[in-house]
């Protein structure tokens, strides 16, 4: 896992785009974001770059291919699965069916988008310290 490596935000309300960015750009750490506003945009990408990221935040409820079909569709695709992605949820649309339905999709987490500021900023820094002391088989040469 390159620790430095992108981040894959897929976020479809434009307000929570700016806010995430204000946030990564407040924190010393230096991972370039890719914003996407719909889970097909995301898949295309992930799809065709040789770029892994270091890990996928998505929203649930998202246009044309929503967070929980798009984390079936990278957990059935071979060459995406080989890449060890960490993906995590990051939405306001919790309940206890979505948090199932998440972790029986295999996420690594499952994080509640905060209304203040200083919350998500709070959020955000709790994710990136854990992958970031987080060893994965990237880890390892070949």
């Amino acid at each position: 896992m390159n620790k430095t490596a992108a981040i894959i935000i897929i976020e479809d309300d434009l307000d929570d785009q700016e806010i995430l960015k204000e946030v990564f750009n407040k924190l010393p750490y230096q991972n370039e974001l890719f914003f996407f506003p719909d889970g097909l945009q995301a898949l295309e990408f992930m799809s065709r770059t040789d770029v892994i990221p270091f890990l996928i935040l998505s929203d649930i409820n998202l246009p044309k291919l929503d967070g929980f079909a798009l984390r079936d569709k990278v957990k059935m695709d071979a060459k995406l699965q080989l890449r060890c992605i960490p993906y995590l949820f990051f939405s306001t649309a919790v309940s206890q069916d979505a948090v199932i339905k998440a972790y029986s999709l295999s996420v690594q987490g499952f994080f509640i988008k905060q209304t203040k500021f200083e919350e998500i900023e709070k959020t955000i820094v709790v994710i990136m310290e854990y992958w970031k002391r987080c060893a994965s088989p990237n880890n390892f040469p070949l």
